[in-house]
């Protein structure tokens, strides 16, 4: 979700050219220049002004003065208010690690830089294989526990690890924020539960592909754009593909997709699109994962009507582990959702949303390499064309979209 973009800011700089934000880090070096700078001005004293000494309010000058403009100097650069003027090289050398005095009097010393850190592009990626391969890992625990009580489970962990973390603050929210974040968490919700029966029935790269035309329809609606109908014929036939060439995902694709597993897929596109629109509102209502740590709350309320009971009858089942069990799914809840929800939302802050909106297009590529990787689910070239038309048609219709 976008999010504005955060700067270091820098104070002013002080009359002495010495900024605020490094005044505390300057301070044991500018004490020594300044003790330096009055024992340069008493030797410039007795030698009439031949030599004088650095720092100082008006600087040292040599001749019957420098004892006493020396001694001001001293204390004026101590105390880091010293203001320019003439200077003159002084007789005592420079402490060790004291950095040379700049040619107008005064030293200011360089800023610290902030390191540079992951790019922005980079954890998008990341936050895409992170989201697909908790998906990707859940699927063995659709066994013992059920669709909906895994996804339960996950999501529960998810919303009490963020709400320990981030506590949330709730008393002054607006109604309509509170409802915002309670819309998304509904959204969010029912996204991962339909997603997760799509996933159970269809191979990865066919579910992820047919969810992903929920923010596909957003961006069409939004723009308004005849050209944008191109897009959406060029998604049409890439699904089209999808449905009449996707079997198990175990084999090369020939036969028709499960009718329940289209269906949960092409609901999950329904409520990822409506995630989309309220995302950017909570994302501006609340501050850090605030917004996301509520979302999860609710989310986790809706689906327990839909996970309780199979979580906990897969949890008492003869012969079933379930403190193995548990600790497989908190594993996973920080993949999905902790880890990706976290790494897109300093990815938006970091870049443009245009470029954050391309990258995400590639998802459903992901998630077929995914799938092929973990669950060893092979695509034939009908699958692979389907999922490439409805990549180019989300690349194209976010590029024209923002011209």
């Amino acid at each position: 979700m976008p999010a504005p973009h955060s700067s270091a800011t820098t104070a002013p700089a002080g009359p002495g050219g010495v900024t605020a934000s490094a005044e505390a880090l300057a301070m044991p070096s500018v004490l020594r220049v300044g003790s330096e700078g009055g024992r340069g001005g008493e030797r410039g004293g007795e030698r009439g002004g031949e030599r004088g000494s650095e720092g100082g309010r008006g600087g040292e000058r040599g001749g019957e003065r420098g004892g006493e403009r020396g001694s001001d100097g001293g204390t004026a650069y101590g105390s880091s208010t010293a203001a320019p003027g003439p200077s003159a090289p002084s007789d005592a050398p420079a402490p060790s690690g004291t950095p040379a005095a700049a040619p107008s009097g005064r030293w200011s010393p360089k800023p610290l830089r902030r390191p540079a850190g992951i790019p922005a592009p980079l954890l998008c990626v990341l936050a895409m294989f992170t989201v697909q391969s908790g998906i990707a890992l859940s699927k063995p625990l659709f066994g013992p526990l059920g669709v909906g009580g895994t996804v339960f489970l996950r999501i529960g962990f998810a919303a009490v690890l963020l709400l320990v973390l981030t506590r949330p603050r709730l008393r002054g929210r607006s109604p309509r924020d509170l409802g915002a974040a309670a819309l998304l968490g509904v959204a969010s919700g029912g996204m991962t539960l339909l997603f997760a029966g799509a996933v159970d029935r269809l191979p990865m790269g066919t579910a992820a592909t047919i969810e992903f035309l929920g923010p596909l329809a957003v961006a069409l609606v939004f723009a308004r754009r005849a050209a944008h109908l191109l897009w959406a014929l060029l998604a049409g036939g890439g699904v089209v593909l999808l449905t009449l060439f996707t079997g198990s995902g175990t084999g090369a694709g020939g036969s028709s997709a499960d009718p329940v597993g289209l269906a949960c897929a092409f609901g999950a596109a329904a409520c990822y699109g409506v995630y989309i629109l309220f995302t950017d509102k909570v994302g501006a209502a609340f501050q850090g994962f605030q917004g996301l740590a509520v979302s999860m709350t609710v989310a986790a309320v809706a689906l327990a009507p839909f996970g309780i009971g199979e979580a906990r009858h897969g949890l008492t089942a003869p012969g079933a582990s379930p403190v193995l069990l548990l600790l497989a799914v908190a594993g996973i809840s920080l993949l999905l959702p902790v880890i990706p929800y976290a790494l897109e939302m300093t990815a938006l802050r970091r870049m443009p949303q245009r470029v954050f909106s391309v990258l995400v297009s590639l998802e459903p590529a992901v998630s077929a390499l995914v799938g092929l990787l973990v669950l060893h689910q092979m695509l034939g070239w009908p699958q692979l064309v389907g999922i490439g038309c409805v990549v180019a048609a989300s690349v194209g219709a976010t590029l024209s979209g923002r011209r």
